[in-house]
């Protein structure tokens, strides 16, 4: 695209800013508030990013408005946080935004206190083991910023907002602040940019986040120029001018109008004006995606940056902090207590009496490339399942591994193979075929989505796209209890579902060992409600969680993509290996334990196959798996793993890794 070529004159942008804000106002809810999604319940953070939106025109919406703050406000508990609606409540990061808004719109300064004294009193948890956090990941995990969910680690995105909203709100000079400014800049790349938190992960460097990045920049807004900040705008104004992305250009056009005085920055603002008009019109045409109050509001925000830039001022004189602490939070009655004993017990007695069959069946296809007939051959491998999982008239929902997006990188899976899944399905007369993921690393599915080129492929075929980490959430019993967690918070479109296909690409993977059909299930809970990059559930250990949410939602049947598959140090940085296998089954455990047979690596050393076989989800001894179509003999090859794992190779070789 060429954005020289485009521009709005000043009438253009105003039209479409009331375009943008009269949509906004259609989609409130009734009762007040907005939903991430049209006819979804509404959120905290939807809800302050409308407000923001349409506060630069509040005569005109002076209604919406006034039932959208006492909402809001309605939604702050007793100890002044802001939480997920309808979620968990240990998921607190929506604070610091619904604090902004509440500054923004001078709400009763109770209400406020309320909220700042949360945040003051709030950080991140502190770790057992710094220097092993400085060594792999080259960040100093002793300063304290703020976290996605209570009583877990420092992120950066929770932690701008809860600077800028604080800044806000007068406290701009508090230590907590203080710290968590110093916290952005440490996590923060000296070529420019940010992510969620890690600069690198044990010898890789990490990649900045578009959205991530504007926002901790904004967060900076008024402070003392950094060489990381004027790298960060650089960084920024790079993406803007080869990126297509509608919400990472509003991003970046919101950041970078408080450091407009740069003249880099001052240059390249007409230009990044036409790319967002650009950007605005493509996404219109393209109706792939319906509406997104988040992506619309913060367009808005956008297209009137200058007052934007007044919304997030900092006020001149500073404010004397709150000295009382917040109250402390109710702790669990006793009869919630005994209820949730009493429910372990049944879950354990649940757990004994799960009957695994004395055999499985798993079929291997072998797939030259992506180019062939990819339909007949899953019908031929589906053909063995069919009885077992029906799919005429049932609601069906692929789950692809769709984690980030790299032009020269294998990370996800392939889109030709995703489109070959849906034509299967609905040639078997599936009622309803729907494709959803919830990356753990980027919040913009949409772009994810697009770049990849699954875009076109959902276009082609009338299929819907699902954003799982913004869905509704659900609180479904913790069939397995190894994380401790009584509940596990799934996305509504999976709860759902008549039939859920996990459909991963076949990869090594530096935390789990392998990532296959059972850690691909990560994406079905939301990040609203455990972070990113998931990062709780990693905390409560990657093993303990892949089982905890494969027991209590378990897929009808896995489609793994093995035709290009991943070694070495995934899932993001492996090489390339042209494997040339689908494997299918309904037995996760024995679907992935013949991948990790393909791999030569040996599945009962991996350490949540392991885990999952002793809890009786599935077979993982390789005499009870019937192996269909093709043998393993005939193609598996050795696949590399990082030295960490060297454990999984039949001879506990070191694997050899070149840069690791």
């Amino acid at each position: 695209m060429n954005s020289a070529r485009i521009s709005w004159h000043e009438s253009d942008r105003m039209a479409r800013l009331a375009d943008l804000l009269d949509h906004l106002v259609a989609l409130a809810d009734p009762a007040g508030g907005w939903g991430y999604y049209p006819k979804t319940p509404p959120q905290v953070e939807p809800t302050c990013l409308a407000l923001l939106a349409l506060a630069g025109d509040r005569q005109r919406h002076e209604e919406i408005l006034r039932k959208a703050v006492t909402t809001l406000c309605h939604w702050q508990d007793a100890d002044g946080a802001f939480r997920i609606r309808g979620g968990r409540e240990e998921a607190v990061w929506p604070t610091a935004l619904a604090l902004l808004v509440l500054e923004c719109f001078e709400v009763d300064v109770a209400v406020r206190s309320k909220a700042v004294q949360w945040l003051l009193h709030t950080s991140g948890r502190k770790l057992e083991d710094p220097e092993a956090y400085r060594r792999d990941f080259d960040i100093d995990p002793e300063i304290l910023g703020w976290p996605w969910t209570e009583g877990t680690f420092s992120w950066t995105e929770p932690t701008a907002w809860a600077c800028l909203a604080l800044r806000r709100a007068g406290f701009g000079e508090h230590p907590r602040v203080q710290e968590g400014l110093r916290l952005l800049l440490d996590r923060t790349f000296d070529t420019g940019g940010i992510n969620a938190g890690n600069r690198r992960v044990f010898d890789r460097p990490t990649e900045p986040v578009p959205s991530v990045s504007a926002l901790m920049l904004l967060a900076f807004a008024g402070l003392p120029d950094h060489p990381r900040l004027a790298a960060t705008r650089r960084y920024l104004l790079n993406v803007s001018q080869r990126d297509a992305d509608l919400e990472h250009l509003a991003w970046i056009r919101l950041a970078l109008q408080p450091w407009r005085h740069d003249p880099v920055v001052a240059d390249h603002l007409p230009t990044l004006e036409g790319h967002l008009a650009e950007c605005y019109e493509e996404r219109s045409r393209r109706r792939l995606f319906g509406p997104s109050v988040v992506r619309e509001a913060l367009t808005a925000l956008a297209l009137h940056a200058e007052n934007a830039e007044r919304l997030f001022a900092v006020p001149a004189s500073p404010v004397q902090p709150p000295a009382d602490p917040p109250p402390h939070r109710a702790g669990r009655s006793w009869t919630d207590r005994l209820i949730s004993g009493l429910r372990g017990l049944g879950i354990k007695a649940l757990a004994q009496l799960r009957a695994l069959p004395a055999q499985t069946a798993v079929h291997i296809a072998s797939v030259a490339d992506y180019d062939g007939d990819l339909v007949a051959i899953l019908e031929r491998q589906f053909a063995c399942f069919r009885d077992q999982v029906p799919l005429a008239g049932k609601r069906v929902v692929l789950k692809p591994n769709l984690v980030e997006y790299h032009q020269d990188r294998v990370i996800n899976t392939d889109p030709r193979l995703i489109g070959a899944v849906i034509e299967m399905c609905q040639r078997e007369k599936a009622a309803e075929v729907i494709v959803a993921e919830g990356p753990g690393h980027w919040r913009n599915t949409e772009y994810l989505v697009e770049a990849s080129g699954l875009g076109d492929i959902l276009r082609k075929h009338g299929v819907s796209f699902v954003d799982l980490n913004h869905d509704e959430p659900v609180a479904v019993p913790n069939l397995g209890r190894l994380t401790g967690l009584e509940f596990l918070h799934l996305a509504r479109t999976v709860v759902d579902a008549d039939v859920l296909i996990s459909l991963p690409k076949l990869k090594t993977h530096h935390w789990a060992g392998v990532t296959l059909s059972l850690k691909n299930l990560f994406g079905i809970v939301p990040g609203i409600c455990y972070g990113w990059p998931k990062n709780e559930l990693h905390w409560r250990g990657i093993e303990n969680s892949i089982v905890d949410i494969a027991l209590t939602r378990t897929p009808e049947l896995a489609i793994v993509d093995g035709i290009l598959a991943m070694e070495g140090d995934g899932p993001l940085n492996g090489t390339p290996v042209p494997l040339g296998v689908i494997v299918m089954g309904t037995d996760l455990v024995a679907v992935d334990a013949t991948c990790c047979r393909l791999m030569e690596l040996i599945p009962e050393r991996v350490g949540h196959l392991a885990l999952a076989y002793r809890q009786r989800l599935g077979i993982l001894p390789e005499e009870r798996i019937v192996q269909l179509g093709e043998a393993i003999r005939d193609l598996s090859r050795p696949f590399e793993t990082l030295p960490r794992f060297s454990h999984l190779h039949a001879d506990g070789r070191q694997a050899a890794m070149g840069n690791v």
